[in-house]
C-alpha cells in the first residue's frame, strides 16, 4: 500500500474511533527486518500533537512469532512492570483498515542498529559507564512478570502456559518438530538436540521471557538506553534464556571478545542482573540456553530460507539469511565441546 493510501485510512480510523478529527501530518516507513513493517507517523488531534510508531506485519510473519494483538498486550504488561519501552498507544485487531492488523507505540529517540550500538564513538562513555548495568535492569524487571500477573486468558494461552519440570523438554520437542519439516537433514543439530536432552538443568521460576533480547533490539544514543523493543518472540519460561540469546556470537557484530551483546563482558551483567533482580546468574544455565538458542536460531534461518525457495515468500533477505544455519550450528557444537572440557 502506498504511504498516502495508508496515511488516509489510518487518519479516517483514528478519526472514528476517537471521536476525534485526527490528521496524520507526516509519515515514512522505517526499517522492519524481513516480516515487519514499521512506519513513523506525526498524529494532530484536539489533544496535540503526537510523534507515533506504526507496526504491523509485513506479508507472513515468522513461525512462532505473536499476532500483533498479542504483541500488543505483552507490550503493555512489560510497560506496567517498569521496564523502559515505548509507550503502547492503540492497537487495531482487524485487518479491516489497512490490510493486516496494527498497533500504534510512542515514537522513541536513538538508533538501534548492531554497528552504532558496539562501535560508534557517541556511545563511548555510555558504554563504558552504564549500558550494561541499565540494560541487565531493565531485562530484570521484564522477568518480574510472571503466569500469575496475566488476566487475559486467550494472550496467557499464546505465551504458552507451562511448568519448571516441562519447559525445556518442550522446547526441545518443538525444535524438534520444526526440524523435521525441513526438506533436507541437519545432522549436526540432531547432535546439539541430543545433547540438551542430556544435560538439561532445573529451572527456578517461570518469567515472561523476551525471546529476542539483542543488540538491534533496543534504541539506544549518547544519554543512554531509550527504550527495549520487539516482543514478537515473547514467552514463559527460564531467565537464563534472555541472557544466553544477548550473549550469543552473532549479536556481538564482530566485537567477539565483549561477549555480552558486543558491548559488555558477562561478569559485569550477571552482576547487575543480580543487583535488581536478587537472583544470581547461574553461568551453566546460560551456556545451555546459548547452545539452544543457536540451534533455534539455526532452524529459524533454515526456515526463513525455505520460504523463499518455495515460493511462499520471495525475497533476498530470506534467500540470504540460509547461510547463518552453519554458522550457528558450528557455535552449537563448539559451546557443547567447551563446556564438556570444562566439566
Amino acid at each position: 500500500m502506498e504511504i498516502k493510501d495508508l496515511q488516509e485510512k489510518v487518519e479516517l480510523h483514528l478519526s472514528s474511533v476517537w471521536k476525534d478529527n485526527v490528521k496524520v501530518s507526516q509519515m515514512q516507513h522505517l526499517s522492519g527486518g524481513a516480516c515487519q513493517d514499521n512506519y513513523a507517523l506525526d498524529l494532530i488531534s484536539k489533544s496535540g500533537k503526537q510523534s507515533l510508531v506504526l507496526r504491523t506485519d509485513k506479508g507472513a510473519s515468522l513461525l512462532s512469532s505473536l499476532s500483533k494483538r498479542d504483541e500488543f498486550k505483552v507490550a503493555e504488561l512489560v510497560y506496567k512492570a517498569g521496564v523502559k519501552t515505548p509507550t503502547p498507544v492503540f492497537l487495531e485487531e482487524t485487518s479491516d483498515v489497512i490490510g493486516s492488523p496494527f498497533f500504534l507505540m510512542e515514537k522513541i529517540a536513538g538508533r538501534a542498529t548492531g554497528r552504532y550500538i558496539t562501535k560508534d564513538k557517541e556511545l563511548d562513555a555510555y558504554r563504558k559507564s552504564r549500558m550494561v548495568s541499565d540494560l541487565a535492569a531493565n531485562l530484570a524487571k521484564l522477568h518480574t512478570v510472571k503466569p500469575s500477573f496475566v488476566s487475559d486468558e486467550e494472550l496467557k494461552q499464546k505465551l504458552k502456559i507451562v511448568t519448571k519440570e516441562n519447559y525445556i523438554s518442550i522446547a526441545i520437542s518443538d525444535l524438534r518438530q520444526s526440524l523435521d519439516e525441513l526438506p533436507e537433514a541437519h545432522p549436526a543439530i540432531e547432535l546439539c538436540l541430543f545433547w540438551l536432552e542430556s544435560n538439561a538443568p532445573s529451572i527456578d521460576d517461570i518469567v515472561l521471557v523476551h525471546g529476542d533480547f539483542r543488540t538491534g533490539n533496543f534504541m539506544m544514543n549518547s544519554e543512554g538506553l531509550q527504550g527495549i523493543l520487539d516482543y514478537e518472540f515473547a514467552h514463559f519460561g527460564d531467565r537464563h534464556e534472555d541472557i544466553a540469546w544477548l550473549c550469543m556470537r552473532d549479536w556481538r557484530f564482530g566485537r567477539l571478545n565483549k561477549e555480552v551483546g558486543g558491548f559488555g563482558d558477562r561478569k559485569d551483567f550477571y552482576q547487575a542482573y543480580q543487583n535488581t533482580s536478587g537472583i544470581p546468574v547461574d553461568p551453566f544455565k546460560v551456556t545451555f540456553w546459548e547452545i539452544m538458542g543457536n540451534v533455534r536460531w539455526a532452524i529459524g534461518s533454515a526456515q526463513q530460507t525455505e520460504r523463499h525457495l518455495s515460493g511462499k515468500d520471495k525475497g533476498i533477505e530470506l534467500a540470504a539469511i540460509g547461510r547463518r544455519t552453519s554458522e550457528m550450528e558450528w557455535e552449537a557444537m563448539r559451546l557443547i565441546e567447551e563446556v564438556s572440557n570444562a566439566i
